[in-house]
């Protein structure tokens, strides 16, 4: 007898029950996605990387809470090795990638609180490839989404219409011993103008462990010159505090990346921008298409790589709606700035 299947069986007649039991409130999500990347440079001839991969859960929606609730599907053939006893067997892997809830009150007509609990993410900097550097590890290249993840409480204020401020609380443990602080603060105008402003601290490491003090601050904004054309960039500026450590006491708790070391800046940038036509032609070839440009500063120092790495870094993106579907190409450098890489996704709704 198969548990597995009939225990994926079950979760999914559990989700139709609920749908049609919830007055429409609950709703089912699904897509397919399949994507492959291919570095020109590269000496052989098959893919850097390939995936095909489902995501599917559900959503709940109500005046006074949210919830959703979602499973990210890989293939055994992708990467999902699992180890049983001393051996290495494949199976289907399920990830836990997406569950929270949100609880919501209105204090008044123009201020709202929320407080988040659960597993989400977070990309905020709506680039292609970059940004997002308040969270992101600098030694990775992002690719359309990134999956910066946070286990997470979250108090929300949304006042006057255009301020939404986070306060998160993470933790990387099931003690909440290890963890961090994040702070953003989201500015939505009335005219086609967008500005963000974040923050991000290792604090909590420090309550019963020795940690090296590091602090993330980023800023991000984005302004339509005209409805089709929008410019945007982000800039940010890390560090870490100088301060005397003892890197071998038992408590001791090594940063989240290798280069955080003591009395260390960054200030990693990139702008972009976005042709998003509205009718004729050129709506028919394309949603959007982006140009990014992006420094980041003694990249190579910090990827502790024997191979040239360039500072700069670019990408040429495409993107087009079709129906349910949307397919994004992009042609982008690999570690010096004249290596050609290419990547392609297809995303298909089936809810």
């Amino acid at each position: 007898m198969n548990f597995k299947k009939i225990t994926s069986t079950l979760l999914v007649a559990g989700m139709c029950t609920a749908a049609f039991a919830a007055d429409e409130a609950f709703s089912l999500k699904g897509n397919v996605q399949t994507q492959a990347t291919k570095m020109v440079a590269d000496d052989d001839n098959d893919f850097s990387s390939f995936w095909i991969r489902a995501n599917i859960g559900g959503q709940y929606k109500s005046d006074n809470l949210d919830g959703l609730v979602m499973l990210r599907i890989f293939a055994p053939e992708f990467g999902n090795s699992l180890s049983d006893g001393n051996k290495n067997k494949n199976y289907d892997k399920i990830l836990a990638d997406l569950y929270w809830v949100n609880y919501k009150w209105s204090i008044s007509e123009n201020n709202k609180m929320n407080l988040k609990i659960g597993r989400w993410k977070t990309d905020w900097s709506q680039s292609t490839h970059f940004g997002t550097y308040v969270d992101k590890d600098l030694t990775v290249r992002g690719l359309w989404m990134r999956d910066y993840s946070h286990n997470a409480l979250e108090l929300g204020w949304k006042c006057f219409g255009i301020s939404t401020l986070n306060v998160m609380l993470a933790t990387k443990d099931s003690h909440v011993n290890t963890g961090y602080i994040r702070v953003e603060e989201d500015l939505k105008f009335s005219f086609p103008l967008e500005m963000k402003f974040a923050y991000r601290s290792n604090a909590i490491d420090r309550f019963k462990h020795t940690a090296v003090l590091t602090h993330r601050y980023a800023a991000y904004i984005s302004y339509n010159v005209i409805p089709e054309l929008r410019l945007y960039g982000e800039l940010a500026h890390l560090s870490t505090m100088n301060e005397n450590v003892n890197t071998k006491a038992d408590n001791y708790i090594a940063p989240e990346s290798k280069y955080f070391i003591k009395d260390k800046t960054y200030n990693p940038f990139y702008v972009g921008i976005e042709f998003a036509p509205s009718s004729g032609i050129m709506n028919t070839l394309m949603s959007s298409l982006y140009l990014e440009l992006e420094r980041v500063g003694d990249r190579q120092k910090i990827s502790y790589s024997d191979k040239k790495m360039h500072d700069m870094a670019w990408t040429v993106a495409w993107a087009k709606n079709i129906g349910q579907s949307k397919l994004q190409f992009s042609l982008y450098n690999g570690n010096k700035f004249t290596d050609l890489g290419l990547a392609f996704r297809l995303t298909s709704t089936i809810k």
